[in-house]
């Protein structure tokens, strides 16, 4: 009997644990796409205020990234002194 109880204890804790490593991936995962959406609207906002009016179109989904490279390889030196060393 002894045996049975410890065993039984020890898949109850394992459940337990189970259960709050579920409960950690929810609420990481919510985490994560909330920050998400947020740098997305910070994206468009940004590209928007570079004048780019249509920066909707570089909404992405999570996990895809942004890539208007192209549109910005002309942009000129800026006070930092980097953008003219790159």
């Amino acid at each position: 009997m002894s045996d049975a109880k410890t065993l039984s204890e020890r898949i109850d804790a394992l459940e337990t644990r189970l259960t709050f490593q579920d409960e950690t991936v929810e609420t990481l995962n919510k985490t994560i796409t909330e920050q998400w959406r947020k740098i997305d609207a910070l994206a468009r906002q940004h590209l928007a205020t570079r004048g780019m009016p249509d920066a909707r179109r570089f909404a992405t989904a999570p996990g895809h990234v942004i890539e208007p490279v192209a549109e910005f390889c002309d942009q000129g030196t800026h006070d930092f002194g980097i953008a003219g060393k790159i």
